[in-house]
């Protein structure tokens, strides 16, 4: 079944091959440390360049359209997505997926796309305290949103990247989706394993991480998530791909 989707999606992008007016990434404005982490994964043209990301964990695969968000989740058991307006599901039987379909579509690829989704629009920036682990500091920039962006603007991100290298190490993030409410407690996902896909440095897995009383990184809270099957193209799925599809 994984290879019959994948051939399927490579047929979409043979004949959906078109491009879209990009932004001019040139007069867009971050800081500077930011700027230096975007172009150790790749670039942040390279990544404003492409149109479609694929990517498999362990029997799901999600692909999404890079510029509408668009997104499509298919498991064996069941199938959800993002058509542009509504988020849709088919389930193979009533206990196959008991999550909310509105925060699971897109959850994973955020943290898979990072550092990448941190250039989006309505973003703010600011400078973070260090993160410390293992007797060494990571410098910090605080990510927050917009009021009208997204399902969740109070959700609060702090990136922290090696200091030498400029390479994305941690992740901090809250969660607000369900309470609606700006809220201080933290996850913290650890970075460090990666690999390259098509020109950009993206997670080969991440690791969630238990915190002390100071909400600092300790041990690992389980095992590691893992991406397989990356997929970056300039490619355009056409729209279709990404609607409900039939349960006849």
């Amino acid at each position: 079944m994984k290879k019959i989707g994948l051939l399927l999606l490579v047929v979409v992008f043979t004949i959906s091959c078109k491009n879209e007016p990009k932004k001019d990434v040139q007069k867009e404005k971050f800081p500077e440390a930011l700027g230096k982490v975007f172009d150790k994964h790749g670039g942040i043209n390279v990544w404003r360049k492409a149109n479609t990301l694929s990517f498999n964990i362990g029997e799901e695969s999600h692909t999404v359209d890079l510029h509408s968000r668009k997104t499509v989740v298919h498991s064996p058991k069941y199938s959800l997505g993002y058509n542009g307006k509504d988020v849709w599901m088919v389930r193979q039987d009533s206990t196959a997926f008991k999550r909310d379909p509105k925060f699971y579509y897109n959850l994973y690829f955020y943290f898979y796309a990072m550092p990448f989704v941190l250039a989006d629009d309505g973003i703010s920036y600011e400078d973070a305290s260090p993160l410390v682990f293992e007797g060494k500091e990571y410098p910090g920039i605080k990510i927050s949103y917009a009021s009208n962006v997204g399902t969740s603007p109070d959700d609060n991100y702090y990136i922290y990247f090696n200091p030498e290298t400029y390479q994305m190490e941690w992740l901090r993030y809250s969660v607000t989706f369900f309470s609606k409410k700006t809220s201080e407690k933290f996850n913290v996902i650890r970075y460090n394993d990666w690999k390259t896909v098509d020109g950009l440095l993206l997670p080969k897995s991440i690791t969630w991480y238990q915190k002390d009383e100071k909400g600092l990184p300790t041990k690992p809270r389980g095992t590691a998530t893992e991406f397989t099957l990356a997929i970056v193209k300039e490619a355009k799925l056409q729209d279709a791909f990404f609607e409900k599809p039939s349960q006849e």
